[in-house]
């Protein structure tokens, strides 16, 4: 079988990596993919959101599996695009439709579905231009901080936690009227803060059935203790120390069940991942968001703990088989540290050249923001690399990444130090 990748991070790789283990896979292609996919699979250079040069690919190919990576494309209607096509409709694709893609590209799309389902999540009101001036009276109804998130896609910056309530009033209005996150805040969710701990739960479904894999807790701050700028992620681990079987349960009844349900019972083509961002406040799980994909760097630490045939797991969906699966997930904890750029998540440097990579044992290196050059890489993006290490427990699993990361350098590498330090 011959097999389509969309996207270029450290998550691509890491499909990409457990794709090359299938008994099933022949050929694996990345569009466009980074420099340690070039290693593994074929890249093709383009754009995850140019459906025309997609297609081709896929036909000149003989590509008989999509898997798409980012957001962008799912939102954008990759999954309609395929199917509304003759010459693409029998292909599988790993999406949900543009449909259920809205669980991720609207916040309010999202926060109506969970009312309608009776799924748990934080008190909310949604704002435009048409009542702004209502805003207001909502955020002086509640206690700080206040939690304001653009409704639309914003690349996991449109979100702000403010503690004082005139600048929270201030920054609503910038949102909306001055277009600080473009067009994706030109309508705001406003909500309660929720405290507690984070969680990332994932779930992989065809719309009817669905299996849990592992959880995992992902870092997403720039600095220690989790301090400063939000970025894509600085790290994860799985499992997740304090999930344990009775908060599990809670889990799958109270939100997994009804959120598959809620799919169903409105006709949401779904083929992929819900990825569902939770809280736990005291001993009871929030919805924070849904995502419609995998999560990133969680992937990097959830499929190297997944020991089935990946490709047979997803050729399956939509089939009799895909319900009788079951998962064999390594009793193994997973961790990983993300290697940035210097001043990322603002304004950084590229073309940075890696060196160390050939030293390294024992772990797992997933190329992000990477490009091949002759024989060594350069640094491409933000985040540049996912080392990720396997161990009897997260803080074993940890201590070896962090000596294999020792070993690394480029100019102006920069890495969090204290991923897991909450849970210690």
């Amino acid at each position: 079988m011959n097999v389509l990748v969309l996207g270029s991070g450290g998550r691509e790789h890491a499909i990409i990596t457990s794709f090359t283990n299938s008994k099933s896979v022949n050929k694996i292609y990345a569009l466009p993919g980074n420099g340690g996919t070039s290693i593994i699979a074929t890249n093709i250079q383009g754009d995850v959101n140019d459906f025309k040069k997609i297609k081709e690919e896929v036909i000149n190919n003989n590509i008989s599996l999509v898997f798409v990576g980012p957001e962008d494309p799912i939102v954008n209607g990759i999954y309609d695009f395929f199917k509304s096509d003759n010459s693409l409709k029998d292909i599988k694709i790993i999406a949900p439709s543009k449909l259920a893609g809205q669980l991720e590209g609207s916040k309010e799309f999202a926060k109506k579905f969970m009312e309608r389902y009776n799924i748990p999540t934080a008190k909310h009101e949604t704002f435009t231009k048409d009542n702004i001036d209502q805003s207001d009276a909502f955020l002086e109804s509640m206690n700080p901080p206040y939690v304001l998130k653009a409704d639309g896609l914003a690349a996991g910056k449109g979100v702000l936690i403010i503690d004082n309530l005139q600048n929270a009033k201030d920054e609503l209005r910038s949102m909306i009227l001055d277009k600080k996150f473009g067009d994706s805040s030109s309508k705001v969710v406003i909500e309660e803060f929720l405290d507690g701990i984070e969680l990332s739960c994932f779930v992989l479904t065809d719309g009817k059935n669905y299996k849990i894999l592992p959880f995992a807790k992902d870092y997403k701050k720039i600095g220690e203790g989790d301090t400063g700028l939000n970025t894509g992620g600085m790290g994860a681990i799985s499992p997740v120390p304090f999930l344990d079987y009775k908060f599990l349960e809670k889990i799958e009844e109270r939100i997994i069940k009804p959120t598959i349900d809620g799919i169903k019972k409105e006709n949401m083509e779904y083929m992929g991942v819900v990825f569902i961002g939770l809280i736990k406040v005291g001993e009871d799980p929030y919805v924070i968001e849904y995502n419609v994909r995998m999560g990133d760097p969680e992937t990097e630490v959830v499929f190297p703990r997944v020991k089935n045939d990946l490709l047979d797991l997803f050729s399956s969906m939509g089939t009799p088989k895909f319900k009788d699966i079951k998962l064999n997930i390594s009793d193994n904890h997973a961790a990983t540290v993300i290697l940035v750029s210097g001043g990322y998540p603002e304004s950084y440097e590229k073309g940075k050249t890696i060196e160390g990579l050939n030293d390294l044992s024992q772990v797992s290196v997933f190329h992000a923001g990477t490009k091949k050059k002759s024989d060594s890489f350069i640094t491409s993006g933000g985040r540049v690399l996912a080392i990720t290490s396997m161990g009897d427990n997260f803080e074993l699993a940890l201590k070896n990444s962090y000596n294999q990361i020792n070993k690394i350098k480029f100019d102006g590498m920069n890495y969090r130090k204290d991923i897991g330090f909450d849970l210690l």
